[in-house]
């Protein structure tokens, strides 16, 4: 039997030898660009330059260090450290909280004792003062014994009516800054304003309501209005008016041509185009922008307060300059709660409209 011939494969060759030469040629060439350069090390070099020079400035190593000790002291590395003290200090100052609230019954006008409000109660109680006796030169206890209206939820129900004007600033500011955004980003968007001068204006005012924070404008709306809520809403608007105006009109210019520009082809002016052709499309992100708004008006109206602008942050600034620590604490824990339901809510409605 003739063994069987193999198969011809020269005709194969000049291909491979062909491939080889494209990979060796290749392999030669081909090389890996440095993803960075000496512009780039340069770069880095001045940025920890300059952070050094502020950071000292900020005084951030004392405060390293100082954190370090605290930490320490609290695993029981350090004997001592002044963060932690001071931090043990003002947490035996706010608790317990301050729930309850006392009124001395002669200060109170008309005071009925058969009609007392709800949960509340008379009590009795003494108090000694210490003096010194001009005649004997002797320090001396006179014990005085006053009647107090007690009221066990009464300073908790009056905080949580400060919050509620807090949370009715934050709502009223973000109205109106809505109302504010929409015509300015209309007129901010250059597709849709009627000028260059018009769309100049537009962007400028909206910087500008974007520049003032709302704590230097509330200063100057409360010499305006006074001490109250006006001051407080308005200057939640107007600077919140400055962030919704920039985000509405970049929506505005980024929206889809075609649904427009086939309502003009049948001759729909600009405010049929806007109404049918862009708002379907940006309404979802303008939700969105809407609710991260009065989420943050929120959190702002409990600090303007502290200008006099109303809300529990005026609340917060009184019992904060009596040393009142355990209100302090009320507060604080009111507005934490507060923000955290509020968050909830916020993401459920945000995840039902979108």
């Amino acid at each position: 039997m003739k063994p069987r011939a193999n198969p011809n494969w020269n005709w194969l060759r000049p291909e491979m030898n062909m491939m080889k030469n494209l990979s060796v040629n290749r392999d030669a060439t081909w090389h890996l660009d440095q993803p960075y350069n000496a512009r780039h090390l340069m770069f880095a070099i001045a940025a920890l330059l300059i952070l050094a020079v502020t950071g000292s400035r900020m005084e951030v190593p004392r405060m390293v260090q100082e954190t370090a000790q605290g930490v320490g002291y609290a695993v029981g590395l350090n004997e001592e450290s002044s963060v932690a003290t001071g931090v043990k200090r003002i947490a035996e100052s706010i608790w317990p909280l301050r729930i309850s609230e006392e009124i001395e019954v002669s200060r109170i006008e008309n005071f009925d004792r058969n009609d007392l409000p709800w949960l509340s109660h008379v009590e009795v109680i003494e108090s000694r003062t210490p003096h010194l006796n001009t005649e004997t030169l002797q320090l001396e206890e006179t014990v005085e014994s006053k009647e107090m209206l007690v009221k066990p939820v009464g300073y908790l129900m009056h905080v949580l009516l400060k919050m509620l004007e807090t949370l009715e600033m934050a709502l009223w500011g973000t109205i109106l800054a809505v109302l504010l955004s929409i015509p300015l980003a209309c007129f901010a968007a250059a597709n849709y304003a009627p000028n260059r001068f018009i769309y100049n204006l537009a962007r400028s005012t909206i910087s500008l309501f974007r520049a003032i924070p709302e704590l230097v404008s509330a200063l100057f709306l409360v010499l305006a209005f006074g001490f109250g809520p006006i001051a407080g809403f308005l200057a939640l608007g107007i600077h919140s008016a400055g962030f919704l105006g920039k985000f509405y009109a970049e929506d505005i210019e980024n929206a889809d041509h075609g649904p427009q520009e086939a309502l003009q082809s049948i001759g729909a002016g600009q405010i049929k185009t806007l109404w049918y052709g862009v708002l379907p499309q940006v309404l979802p992100q303008y939700i969105a922008y809407t609710l991260y708004i009065l989420d943050r008006n929120i959190r702002m109206a409990t600090v303007i307060g502290i200008v006099g602008a109303g809300g529990i942050g005026l609340e917060l600034k009184g019992r904060f300059d009596m040393f009142n620590f355990d209100h302090v604490g009320t507060i604080l824990v009111i507005i934490f709660l507060t923000v955290i339901i509020l968050d909830q809510f916020s993401a459920r409605l945000r995840s039902r409209l979108m």
